[in-house]
């Protein structure tokens, strides 16, 4: 198994030599790409609004903070319990929401599943049908915000795990550590808009747009399968 520090991160972009500035990338697809699972406006209040704070908040934590001049975002994701709780909230808030935008695609253009991860969800959860309610289960029971995971853990195998706030599976803080292959954001101003207290229905409502070819993917690096 890929060790947790070459999964694939968001990358600091340099905006001059000697200063790291984290940057807002571009959507994969237009806001209203999503729809129906999710809603123009929401992407656009969620993408557009809530990343870029995090991003913008979480420059300005790092300039306040001369030793972390640099630091890849992976690496504060990884440290988080370490740093401040701007640093913390604020790169999990980019990494988890650039990792959320990559795991979906316009519903009717999402990619199939690898065998190999369909043979794993099998042999760990008793099927995708199973899978999916338990996934759900998480999600619905995380209290308040955060996020509900899909991860491949230190053992190799696979386990759904959930994390408050904006922590991710990545950082030292962690209940359950792993890579993430999928997750899904259930904080209200993801859904609210569309689904409005209904969580359980926008996760089962969720699944068209997810790009399991992305998802696939993120497995066969994590598990060095093909």
């Amino acid at each position: 198994m890929a060790p947790l520090s070459e999964v694939p991160a968001v990358q600091a972009q340099t905006a001059a030599p000697a200063l790291a500035a984290f940057t807002l990338a571009p959507l994969p697809y237009a806001p209203e790409a999503l729809e129906p699972v999710v809603d123009a406006e929401t992407m656009r209040i969620h993408y557009g609004k809530h990343h870029q704070a995090y991003v913008d908040n979480l420059n300005k934590a790092v300039a306040a903070d001369p030793s972390l001049a640099g630091v890849p975002l992976e690496q504060l994701v990884a440290r988080a319990g370490t740093l401040s709780a701007a640093i913390r909230n604020n790169a999990g808030g980019h990494w988890n929401h650039t990792f959320f935008w990559q795991t979906m695609a316009p519903v009717g253009q999402t990619r199939a599943i690898s065998p190999h991860l369909a043979a794993a969800i099998d042999a760990q959860f008793g099927g995708m049908d199973k899978f999916k309610t338990a996934f759900k289960a998480a999600g619905t029971a995380r209290f308040g915000s955060g996020w509900v995971w899909l991860i491949v853990g230190k053992d190799g195998k696979l386990a759904i795990t959930s994390t408050p706030n904006q922590d991710n599976p990545l950082m030292d803080v962690a209940e359950l550590k792993g890579v993430p292959i999928l997750g899904n954001d259930v904080w209200e101003h993801a859904y609210y808009l569309k689904w409005q207290n209904r969580r359980a229905d926008y996760l089962d409502g969720w699944w068209q747009a997810v790009d399991w070819g992305k998802v696939s993917a993120r497995y066969a690096a994590a598990t060095q399968t093909g």
